[in-house]
This record gives structure tokens, sequence and C-alpha cells, in this order.
């Protein structure tokens, strides 16, 4: 019924019990959900939840955020975008969000190294064919402006894919919504802080919407501050159920059909 199109069930908060959330899933309506990769030292073991399972799906990237860890090269995700129930290209995008010039802390010029590496993400994901998973937080003009300089404007030959976890103004919803990509929302909708969100959710296009729990973090309310699952998602949807005016059982659906749509590659 319920698909969380973002998790992290390989981070150890969610490994170690892997039998007890299939069972809350289960019990709570969630049929599918895609394990998300931000590393590539990761990805064996996100890519080996996939395997093991026959409604989990995997994603290969590195996220913008992490440092130390090995930089990937289009050929490393190509190749492995190419095994079996690998769906997506990503986490990847940009996060400035550390980033203080005013305290004598990274310039805009430091992060090209993030930029660089987006770039990678997005020509790999063009050369397979296969949708992004777009991370952007205190930076959404430059990955907007990225996604643009590389081709992404909807056209044939796009990869397109989805703004994962969206957290930013209506402007941006619509320019990302303008270049083909779909918008996926998380437990923070359901935040008490969260109304202009809440007004974004409700315009984007029933056909674009996505949700996800991000797990594990920002479980929604009422298990704000708790570890997230992705038993979860269903009051991400019910949120937006309200907001939209229809049965959270629609939501369902279509969030569902979106999420095939999207990720051709799964199967329901």
């Amino acid at each position: 019924m319920f698909v969380d199109s973002h998790c992290h069930l390989s981070f150890p908060e969610l490994s170690a019990q892997l039998p007890q959330i299939r069972e809350a899933m289960a019990e709570a309506g969630v049929d599918r959900a895609l394990c998300i990769c931000t590393t590539l030292e990761e990805f064996d073991t996100v890519h080996g939840l996939a395997l093991a399972h026959d409604n989990f799906w995997a994603t290969v990237g590195v996220h913008p955020d992490n440092e130390g860890v090995t930089e990937p090269s289009v050929p490393d995700l190509v190749e492995r975008s190419a095994r079996p129930r690998v769906v997506a290209i990503g986490e990847t995008g940009l996060d400035y969000y550390q980033m203080d010039e005013r305290k004598g802390g990274r310039t805009v010029a430091d992060m090209e190294w993030q930029r660089e590496r987006f770039r990678t993400h997005i020509r790999a994901a063009r050369q397979v064919g296969k949708p992004l998973v777009i991370h952007t937080r205190a930076a959404s003009d430059d990955t907007v402006a990225l996604l643009k300089e590389e081709g992404e404007d909807g056209s044939a030959g796009s990869a397109g894919g989805v703004f994962h976890c969206f957290t930013e103004t209506a402007e941006v919803a619509r320019a990302a919504l303008d270049l083909g990509f779909y918008i996926s929302f998380s437990g923070i909708l359901t935040f008490k802080s969260a109304q202009d969100l809440r007004e974004v959710a409700a315009f984007v296009p029933l056909d674009r919407l996505l949700i996800e729990t991000d797990s594990p973090y920002l479980a929604p309310v009422p298990f704000r501050g708790k570890t997230n699952t992705p038993a979860y998602v269903p009051h991400v949807a019910r949120q937006l159920a309200d907001l939209r005016g229809l049965p959270v059982e629609d939501i369902a659906t279509i969030t569902s059909r979106n999420f095939e749509r999207l990720f051709s590659a799964v199967k329901s």
C-alpha cells in the first residue's frame, strides 16, 4: 500500500533491528522501500539488502556531506548501477549548510569539490538512463543551476529524478518541477513549525509527489525525536491526505504509482 522512497536501513541504528523493522512495515501496510547509498564503501551493504529482500531496492551514490571517503567516478557509478535491483543514482547534490563565510569558514568557491561530485553523478545518471536522488540544503540555487548546466531540463535524454526530503521554498519546488523532477516529503511535513512546507506540499501536482522517511532521521509526529523507520511513512501520507482533502488510501495509491513510474525497474 505505502512505499518509503528513501530510507537508510544500512545505518547502524536500523541494521541490527531489520527483522523487527520489516515486521512493523508489514503491520503498517508499507510494502516497499528504497534503500539509499551514501558512500561507495557502504554500497555492498545497501545492495545486499535489496538482493536479500524482494520488496527492497537500492541506489548507488556518495552523499555531498561525506568527506574522507572514496570519490566516485562516472565508471564507478555506471558499473554499480547496472547491478540487479539498483534503480537510481544518489544520494547526491549539494549541501552548504555548515558553510559560514562570516565566521571564516568555507566559501562557495571552496565547495567546488561538492559541485564536481554532483556533476559526476549527473553524468552517470544520464549515461545509464536512471533517475537521480537529489539532496539540497542551503544550496538550492546552485543545485538547480548545475542540473541545468548538465542538461537536466526535462527533455528527452534527461535523467530526471527526485528532490528528496524537500524543505525548500515554493520557488525551488517550481524550479524542480520545471526540470521534470518529482518532490518527496518526509516526516518534517508533520512538524508544527513546518506550515510553509505544508503550503508547498499543497500545490505540488499529485503526479509528482513521493513520500519517504529518511529514516533513521526525522521521525514524524507523534514519534518526533525517536528513531525513524519505514513503518512511519503512513504518517507522512496522512498529513498529505489532510492537505489535499483526499483519503489516505488515495495518497498511498498515487505515491506508489509515482514511485513505480520514476524508478521504472521497480515492480509492485
